[in-house]
C-alpha cells in the first residue's frame, strides 16, 4: 500500500531540512568562504540572492560538481541565465542534485524460510540512490542603477529510492544595493516557508519489520523555516590587481544551537571571503567558514582556498575546503566549475 500525503496532517518542524542547498553553486562561492550574497553577479546569483541577476550582461552557463566526504556523496549544479529582450529584467533556471548513488538493498537476499542468506544472494541484492533535487526558477529586475531585487520560485524533490519520496516548494526574494565601491545585499531563503511532503512505499520496507523487527516509517509532513542571509562586500582597485573583500551572516530559526552565536532559537552563522584578481583574468580566493565550539568552549572554524582563470567567454573555477576546522574530519570538499559567457565570444567584452 502506498502512503499518500493528506495536506490536512500538521508539519514536523526540521532544523537541516533543507541543508543540502547549503552546498550553493559555483566554486568561487566555496573558495570565498560562501560570502556571495552582497556581491553575486552572474549566473549562480539564482542561487545567492536573485537580484544580482540584473547585473549579467548576456547569456550565462555554468555547471559545477562537488565530492564531499572523500567522494561518497556527489553534488551536481547547472544553470543558465539571460537578459530579457526590451527590457532590464534578466531570468534564470538552475538545476542542484546531492546524491549517493550504488546503495545496496540487501532486504530480498535473506531467505525467511531457512533464518540464513540465501543460496545466491547477488541474485536479490539490487542498487539504489538517495538523492536530493532543487528546480530554480528567478527573475530579477532593478528599481534604480543602485537598487535591484529578485525573487527564486523553488521546488524540491527528495527520493530514498524505491521506498520513499517527497515533494517541496517555497520562494526566495532578494536585494541588492550599490553606494559607490560598497555593496550591500540581503536574500530571504524560504520566505513562504518550507512545506515538504512525504510518501512512503510501506510494502517495499516491509521486510525491515519481518526480518529485523523494526517499525516501518510513515510519510511524515516537513516544515522548514526561513533562513536571512545578509552581506555586505568592497572592491579596492590596485593598478592591475583588484581586491574584493566580503562577509555574510546567516540567521537561522530552527532552534539548531549547533553554532558559537545562539539567541533562542536563532542561530547566527558568519562567513567571510576575499579574492585578488590580476588583469581580470587570474584569480586567488581565501575564507572563513564553519564557525563552531568544542566541548571546551574554544571557537573553531574552517578556512577555505580557491582559484580561478577567466579565458575568452569561459571562466574556470576551482575551490577546496574541509581540510582543517570542525569538518575537516569528514575528508576533503573539492569544487570545480565552468562559467560561460556568451557576450565574451568573438572578443567582446
Amino acid at each position: 500500500m502506498l502512503a499518500v500525503p493528506s495536506y490536512g496532517q500538521g508539519f514536523l518542524g526540521v532544523s537541516f531540512g533543507g541543508d543540502f542547498l547549503s552546498v550553493g553553486g559555483g566554486a568561487r562561492a566555496l573558495g570565498m568562504g560562501s560570502a556571495q550574497v552582497a556581491i553575486t553577479g552572474d549566473v549562480t546569483s539564482g542561487y545567492w540572492n536573485p537580484a544580482g541577476l540584473t547585473r549579467i550582461t548576456s547569456t550565462e552557463v555554468a555547471y559545477m560538481h562537488s565530492e564531499r566526504f572523500n567522494g561518497i556523496v556527489g553534488y551536481d549544479y547547472g544553470a543558465v541565465a539571460f537578459r530579457l529582450p526590451g527590457s532590464d529584467a534578466a531570468l534564470a533556471v538552475s538545476f542542484f542534485r546531492q546524491g549517493v548513488d550504488r546503495i545496496k538493498n540487501t532486504l530480498n537476499a535473506w531467505d525467511r524460510e531457512r533464518n540464513r542468506p540465501r543460496d545466491n544472494p547477488a541474485d536479490y541484492i539490487t542498487e539504489f540512490s538517495a538523492s536530493d533535487m532543487a528546480f530554480f526558477l528567478s527573475y530579477a529586475n532593478p528599481f534604480s542603477e543602485q537598487l535591484q531585487w529578485g525573487v527564486s520560485a523553488k521546488v524540491v524533490h527528495s527520493r530514498l529510492g524505491p521506498f520513499a519520496n517527497a515533494w517541496g516548494y517555497s520562494i526566495d526574494a532578494g536585494l541588492l544595493y550599490q553606494w559607490n565601491d560598497y555593496h550591500f545585499g540581503v536574500n530571504l531563503i524560504d520566505i513562504t516557508t518550507m512545506m515538504k511532503f512525504w510518501t512512503v512505499d510501506a510494502d517495499r520496507l516491509q521486510p525491515l519489520a519481518d526480518e529485523f523487527g523494526d517499525v516501518v516509517p510513515s510519510g511524515e509532513n516537513e516544515l522548514i523555516r526561513p533562513t536571512v542571509k545578509i552581506g555586505v562586500g568592497r572592491y579596492f582597485n590596485f593598478g592591475n590587481f583588484r581586491l574584493l573583500v566580503a562577509t555574510d551572516t546567516d540567521l537561522r530559526f530552527e532552534n539548531r544551537r549547533a553554532f558559537y552565536i545562539n539567541a533562542g532559537p536563532v542561530s547566527i552563522e558568519p562567513h567571510l571571503g576575499a579574492e585578488v584578481g590580476y588583469r581580470n583574468a587570474v584569480y586567488l580566493r581565501a575564507g572563513i567558514t564553519d564557525f563552531a565550539t568544542d566541548q571546551n568552549s574554544s571557537i573553531i572554524i574552517s578556512p577555505t582556498l580557491g582559484a580561478g582563470l577567466q579565458f575568452g567567454a569561459f571562466n574556470l573555477d576551482y575551490g577546496f575546503a574541509s581540510f582543517a576546522g570542525v569538518s575537516s574530519d569528514l575528508g576533503f570538499t573539492h569544487r570545480i566549475s565552468v562559467n560561460f559567457t556568451m557576450g565574451r565570444l568573438a572578443g567582446r567584452n
